[in-house]
């Protein structure tokens, strides 16, 4: 089969590798559309040594949907059959330490031991290519109303949604969604969703414009103080929630200022540099600061909200190509060419 190589950082390249074979409660599945997240970017160059990917050669890519071709032992017992449609996610946890037994399987506390968790595309080999094995425990079965493409964008789309939940969103809540790239704009989707009464999106450029025209209230951060125009639209005390799907050093202590006494901020964007914060108004007012990894059970719940249109993929879908014309596609993502957000491949 066809798939992306990564070989060093900023080394890449399509080429041809050996199919994948299933093994026991695994399938085989080809790949009909995946995206290029974030994360993907960072890896292929090079920003998380020796964690993401542990070693070289490896093929990247998580965020994919397609159709299973072959079954492992076990999967046809369990359910399974060639010709299913399915939307992949990333992690395939040990199923039996106790985060896992309680629900957070992305924390899996065997993370790191690869015979019993693999995070696919991240420490395992990965979707990019024209076939992925996973574990049947990752693939979730796709909708016929749903296609390939909103099949691939089910895995951020599940992202939004457990940051929305770790944020305690609640009816008639008042929510700051921090970076209008595709997990926040999908965030602002789901709180939406959760009942949010007010949804406040602050970033800059194309991307503000595209939450505006999704129906939030948008601050522009590039023409004065966030955090002023934030408490100033909530008559000066803050919002209940913020969601920061930025992460960098300015996000975060945004966060916290524009939150309401007993707020909550919710973090999804991963810092690749050290952040520094005051913790002065963390500890005097009560608020609260959590972290998000991936996703913990919102597959399931994300397949109907995406398919009754509450979290809309399709406004993301901005590009398509083919996997050997990777190189563009990624630059396409990097420069964020003509607005891009999500970026498509099409092995």
């Amino acid at each position: 089969m066809k798939a992306l190589v990564v070989t060093a950082p900023n080394e890449f390249s399509v080429e041809d590798v050996d199919n994948p074979r299933p093994g026991r409660q695994e399938v085989l599945c080809r790949v009909r559309a995946i995206t290029i997240c974030g994360t993907d970017a960072h890896l292929l160059q090079g920003d998380y040594p020796d964690f993401w990917p542990p070693s070289y050669p490896f093929i990247p890519g998580h965020e994919w949907a397609g159709e299973i071709v072959e079954l492992g032992d076990g999967a046809a017992a369990l359910g399974w059959a060639v010709g299913d449609r399915v939307a992949g996610t990333s992690h395939d946890a040990c199923g039996f330490c106790q985060k896992c037994v309680e629900g957070r399987y992305n924390l899996c506390e065997n993370y790191g031991n690869m015979d019993v968790h693999r995070q696919y595309g991240h420490n395992w080999q990965g979707a990019f290519a024209e076939f992925v094995v996973h574990g049947i425990k990752s693939v979730f079965r796709l909708p016929d109303e749903l296609s390939f493409v909103e099949g691939a964008l089910l895995d951020p789309a599940s992202i939004a949604l457990h940051t929305a939940n770790r944020g305690g969103v609640r009816p008639g809540d008042s929510v700051a969604v921090l970076g209008p790239g595709p997990v926040g704009l999908l965030a602002a989707d789901a709180a939406r969703a959760m009942g949010a009464g007010r949804v406040i999106v602050v970033g800059r450029g194309d991307r503000l414009a595209k939450a505006r025209e999704m129906g939030a209230e948008t601050v522009d951060y590039t023409v004065g103080d966030p955090v002023a125009a934030v408490r100033t639209a909530t008559a000066e005390l803050g919002v209940d929630v913020v969601l920061d799907c930025a992460g960098v050093a300015d996000s975060f202590r945004w966060a916290i200022s524009m939150l309401r006494k007993g707020g909550r901020c919710a973090a999804v964007g991963i810092p690749v540099n050290e952040v520094s914060l005051s913790f002065q108004d963390l500890v005097l007012y009560e608020k609260e600061l959590v972290g998000v990894r991936a996703t913990a059970g919102e597959m399931r719940h994300v397949i109907p909200l995406v398919a009754d249109g509450r979290i809309r993929v399709n406004e993301l879908h901005t590009h398509t190509f083919p996997l050997d014309e990777f190189q563009t596609a990624i630059d396409t993502f990097n420069e964020r060419r003509d607005g891009a957000l999500k970026v498509i491949i099409e092995p």
